[in-house]
């Protein structure tokens, strides 16, 4: 009886060796459901009233502030959407994004960085003080400037190789075609009215020349850079070019290799530290996304290797930044887990 019970304890020891060596799998937490994430943000702040439509350009000041669409493309190629997702917005300052890395894709990425500079300017979009500050250091590398601020955008414009002003808007249409995956088009209406009102823009485009950041024809730049801002987008199509980004420079609607992946990286540093005007600081602190705004009311942002996000909403705060956009953003990614800077463990 005793050998008996020496064997029964030995068993159960073993066994409770057993129990510890290989714990109770614990149920994991479920994953959102991202339909209902996007349909939760865009009940939440469909009804909200804050800013204004753009007015320094006549024709924003006409666009229905009500309009209000939230798209998000997958790295896989699922879409998510809700609210109006169809109509159509002008690009206005997330053109710069692609016009930058299609220079990076044909020059380089050290091109954009000597050439113009990649640092906050620390100035407004449009200012002409950011270019009298930098105007001595041209072709080192200019601190303080960057392709996402006009004076950077223009040049980098001007930057896109083409005999003639048509050959060259063919390769910039055409970039922003294969990261939308359509054949998009200028709203004429945008085109007129900017170009009407854009001396600013022509002052910075003469600047830019005669310090030489512009080699020739600022003119040409200055059009071409206009009629960019005024391709029409939806929300639907802004989400499929952010996540083209997502994905390496790969569209995952198409499967077109749009961007060399090695060249992705340069692209979503500059969204992230001067994507959102003067308030990019603050939208990297509280998002982690790189992203960039348009003051037609458009807002990409890239969760690398999960997804593309945007929302078309024309109300704007004092920086230039959609409203609704800038919320209804980062609470989506809040949700799916979309910041870069998380840790995350292992499977998770």
């Amino acid at each position: 009886m005793a050998r008996i019970n020496r064997k029964l304890s030995l068993s159960g020891w073993l066994l409770c060796l057993v129990a510890i060596a290989v714990p109770v799998a614990s149920p994991r937490a479920q994953a959102p459901d991202v339909q209902q994430t996007v349909d939760a943000a865009y009940a939440k702040f469909k009804t909200l009233n804050e800013g204004k439509n753009a007015d320094y350009i006549p024709a924003l000041a006409k666009v229905d502030p009500n309009l209000f669409g939230i798209a998000l493309v997958t790295a896989d190629g699922k879409a998510y959407t809700a609210g109006d997702v169809k109509t159509e917005v002008s690009i206005q300052s997330i053109s710069k994004v692609f016009t930058m890395a299609q220079v990076i894709q044909e020059q380089g990425l050290e091109s954009i960085e000597k050439r113009i500079g990649v640092d906050a300017t620390g100035a407004r979009f449009n200012s002409i003080i950011a270019v009298e500050g930098v105007k001595t250091v041209v072709g080192t590398g200019a601190p303080e400037m960057n392709p996402l601020v006009n004076p950077g955008a223009i040049s980098a414009t001007s930057m896109v190789k083409g005999a003639t002003s048509d050959e060259v808007w063919k390769k910039i249409i055409g970039f922003h075609n294969e990261a939308a995956g359509r054949q998009l088009s200028v709203l004429e209406d945008v085109y007129k009215s900017e170009s009407d009102t854009n001396q600013r823009n022509q002052a910075i485009g003469a600047l830019m020349l005669a310090y030489g950041y512009i080699k020739d024809n600022w003119q040409q730049a200055v059009d071409l850079y206009t009629r960019q801002c005024s391709i029409g987008v939806n929300a639907q199509d802004l989400a499929t070019m952010a996540a083209t980004l997502a994905s390496g420079g790969k569209n995952p609607i198409t499967g077109k290799q749009v961007l060399e992946a090695s060249k992705v990286p340069g692209v979503l540093a500059v969204m992230a530290t001067a994507g959102l005007y003067d308030d990019s600081g603050k939208w990297l602190y509280r998002t982690g996304l790189p992203a960039k705004s348009g003051v037609g009311g458009g807002i990409i942002a890239v969760s690398p290797g999960k997804f593309g996000i945007a929302v078309v909403s024309p109300p704007l705060d004092d920086a230039g930044n959609s409203v609704r956009a800038q919320k209804a953003i980062a609470e989506i990614s809040n949700a799916l887990g979309g910041n870069p800077y998380v840790a995350r463990k292992s499977g998770s």
